[in-house]
């Protein structure tokens, strides 16, 4: 049987290994709380990698030259926020543009909070907070009690009461002003559940991804079938927010803080405190953390949302791509690897090379399978006909015919032509059969253009004549040209 004294021990290593209670806990606390509240802020709840080991180094820096050498661990920024991630402080996420940041966990906020409170004010025994904890207790105990008598007269005392203050601030036509020093006691109060806002918001969003990593890994060595799988886990991926407790939870005070409409009558009622008198007797940081409550209910509501998006979206894509006997297979190679690194590294020095793998094993096969082929001889390829240049006699005149283009005669025809500048178009329309064949057209666009040729915005036709006596109509843009070459003629 354990005793009073065992269990309220063994209670407080379990609270103790909390990550929040772990980083308050260390040697080096004050230091990480710095750190992390200089780095991370409501504005900047996200840093890139480079930027976070940057800043912190810089802030080491800082400290060591003011002489703070002795409460300063030893290593750098990098290796700080590696041991902060392991620790649970820090998580690190790629975003949607591949850029890798860290970001407070649930802990890591819930000790900054833990840490700013110690360090500021105290919380006192107020009307303000014994009033809280009385509405508290008075609101569980009307959703405790179904019984319709006591809730009735309940709801008829609320409404005497207030109907009686009304008829007071009509008769009277004054609202009876409260003191200062209870405002500011208020105030004070409103910060301090504020400032379990931030906490809050973050353990539900790691609730969130926590479930997520579960289902995966739950997924992954599932060897059901996979309409079951289907059914189940999409339907976890389209509820993801009520698969938590902290999600439930969560959900409930959405139903409070969800309403736009109610996000801004909040945003005007604390417009309204802003404004009173008293809160000039606030410090500036208070003054601040009451200006910022909408935005950080804000914050915190799109944090939580985020993660929500995320789960659905990784728990659906998993689904669609889930195949368990491939998943297998990756697992127990990722095991081999494993083994053979367990088992190669305690006989292995430091900066020993390691053979990498060039290629891949062969299997060694046996045997491969044979099937018959066709057991008819491969015809062979037809007989090559004779073929002999006596056979087929061209004449010098016909293969002139077919060649290329006749320059001389061209150079000829564009000088019996009368203007200085002629289409080319028009120039080889004039042209006898002869020269009007398609390789003469290049020949003339060739002489045009050594010429000098200027081109028109027109589009030129014109009908080629082969040997054979057939035609071709060819198109091309449009230029003019000298009839005459002015250094050869």
């Amino acid at each position: 049987m354990i005793t009073r004294a065992e269990g309220a021990y063994l209670g407080a290593v379990r609270a103790f290994q909390n990550p929040m209670l772990d980083l308050l806990h260390k040697r080096h606390a004050p230091l990480v709380v710095a750190l992390l509240s200089v780095t991370f802020t409501a504005e900047r709840p996200t840093v890139p990698v480079a930027d976070a080991h940057t800043e912190i180094g810089d802030a080491l820096d800082q400290l060591r030259a003011a002489g703070y050498d002795d409460g300063l661990p030893v290593g750098t920024a990098r290796d700080l926020c590696r041991q902060w991630a392991d620790a649970g402080w820090l998580v690190r996420q790629v975003l949607d543009d591949d850029v890798e940041t860290y970001r407070l966990s649930a802990h890591a906020v819930g000790a900054l909070e833990v840490a700013g409170r110690a360090g500021g004010a105290r919380a006192r025994v107020s009307q303000s907070r014994v009033r809280t904890l009385l509405d508290a207790v008075e609101r569980l105990a009307q959703d405790a009690d179904p019984d319709v008598l006591v809730r009735m007269a309940r709801l008829d005392a609320e409404i005497r009461r207030l109907q009686a203050e009304l008829e007071r601030v009509q008769r009277t036509g004054t609202v009876e002003e409260v003191d200062d020093e209870q405002l500011l006691e208020e105030a004070e109060n409103v910060l301090h559940l504020v400032r379990e806002l931030p906490a809050d918001f973050a353990r539900v969003a790691e609730s969130i991804r926590a479930m997520q990593r579960d289902v995966v890994t739950a997924l992954r060595q599932d060897e059901r079938p996979t309409g079951d799988v289907l059914r189940e886990y999409l339907e976890r991926g389209e509820h993801v927010m009520e698969s938590t407790v902290e999600g439930r939870a969560f959900s409930g005070a959405l139903r409070l803080i969800g309403d736009p409409q109610r996000i801004d009558e909040l945003a005007h009622q604390l417009d309204v405190v802003l404004r009173h008198r008293f809160t000039r007797r606030l410090p500036e940081q208070q003054r601040a953390e009451l200006a910022e409550i909408v935005r950080r209910i804000e914050h915190g509501l799109a944090q939580v949302f985020a993660a929500q998006r995320e789960a659905s979206y990784v728990i659906t894509a998993q689904v669609r791509n889930h195949d368990p006997l491939r998943d297998r297979q990756v697992d127990a190679l990722l095991r081999d690897v494993m083994t053979g690194l367990q088992d190669w590294m305690p006989g292995s020095r430091r900066f020993q090379p390691v053979a990498p793998l060039r290629r891949l094993p062969v299997a060694d096969v046996d045997h491969l399978r044979q099937t018959a082929g066709d057991l008819r001889p491969p015809e062979p390829p037809a007989a090559l006909v004779v073929w002999t240049d006596d056979e087929h006699d061209v004449s010098p005149d016909d293969a002139r015919a077919w060649g290329g283009p006749h320059y001389a005669e061209l150079t000829a025809h564009l000088r019996t032509l009368g203007p200085d500048e002629v289409a080319v178009a028009v120039a080889f329309d004039a042209a006898p059969d002869e020269l009007r064949r398609p390789v003469d057209l290049l020949g003339l666009l060739e002489i045009a253009h050594l010429r000098g040729m200027t081109e028109t915005d027109e589009l030129a036709f014109v009908d080629a004549l082969r040997p054979d006596g057939t035609r071709r109509r060819l198109a091309f843009g449009g230029v003019t040209t000298r009839t005459k070459d002015e250094t050869h003629d």
